[in-house]
């Protein structure tokens, strides 16, 4: 087995900000609705990854790329759809719960191994494809409540939908932003990840200020009342966005988004501590997949 590469570290780091993310918006759903919430992951985001942007610019030098097609429209078309997943994800888990929706939006690496294969020719390995189905079982083992009958799948068939809808645009999103990373050819994967993350937030972020600010003021008043909350789920997602697209620019994108499945035991650690409850017998069979399931992807890549 070779040497673990930068995506590895950097995806790990991703999961861990995206975990503090996505518990920040849903803390801030009931208070400025499904809207604000979503807004605030971009425009709050922005003035970080302008940070990130202009620090690694004077770390690695070199000029903004050329504002090309193959560059701005996966841009332009994973920004659409991220705002899109991200909306449904939050819909998702003011419905039935942050835990058993996550665990329908967790079924994209599936999607995404399949489309990437589909439309970027991203080739993975047999024991790649196996470790991500295992992986995306163990999400579901662990999320999906125990004893949940015929009739109680029926009654999440909304949650069900909304939930594989915002994995779709999920996975869509990271494609295009897999596909445009690649279209900035060489140089540190880091420059061309941030390059690509700042044309992406700058487009969703006046893309939810005009949307809010003609459909949903109060949300957008809502986020300046809790600007701290907001604030800190902006910096999150900042840093989980930077993390994501320079595992893009190093390796396929259903590689980046399996190991973020690591999120899965990050939030059973963080939970135990300040709830002061176990994990359940299906919680640690789950978690057992899913480490099964990652151990298997990296063998596969690193081999």
């Amino acid at each position: 087995m070779g040497a673990v590469p930068l995506w590895v570290p950097a995806t790990v780091f991703a999961a861990a900000a995206l975990l503090l993310r996505n518990a920040l918006q849903a803390r801030l759903t009931p208070q400025i609705g499904t809207l604000g919430a979503t807004m605030v992951r971009f425009v709050y985001g922005l003035p970080f990854v302008l940070v990130l942007h202009s620090g690694a610019m004077a770390v690695f030098g070199g000029a903004w790329p050329a504002l090309t097609a193959p560059f701005l429209g996966p841009a332009a078309a994973g920004a659409l759809c991220q705002i899109g997943g991200t909306a449904l994800m939050l819909k998702a888990m003011h419905m039935r719960g942050f835990a058993v929706a996550n665990a329908y939006i967790k079924m994209e690496p599936v999607l995404l191994a399949l489309g990437g294969w589909w439309l970027l020719g991203d080739v993975l390995a047999p024991l790649g494809w196996l470790g991500i189905v295992i992986a995306t079982s163990g999400v579901l083992v662990a999320a999906i409540p125990a004893g949940m009958g015929l009739a109680g799948w029926r009654g999440q068939w909304g949650t069900i939908s909304i939930g594989l809808l915002a994995a779709a645009l999920f996975g869509f999103s990271a494609i295009c932003f897999r596909a445009g990373v690649m279209a900035l050819g060489d140089g540190p994967a880091l420059m061309r990840a941030l390059h690509m993350l700042l044309a992406t937030i700058v487009i969703q972020a006046s893309v939810m200020l005009v949307w809010l600010g003609l459909a949903d003021r109060g949300g957008l008043r809502g986020s300046l009342v809790h600007w701290r909350i907001a604030t800190l789920a902006g910096c999150a997602g900042a840093l989980a966005s930077m993390g994501w697209f320079t595992g893009f620019a190093m390796t396929a994108a259903a590689n980046v988004r399996t190991l973020a499945l690591v999120e899965l035991p990050l939030a059973v650690l963080v939970n135990r501590p300040l709830t002061g409850k176990s994990p359940t017998r299906r919680e640690v069979a789950g978690i057992v997949l899913v480490m099964a399931g990652i151990m298997l992807l990296l063998r596969a890549e690193l081999a």
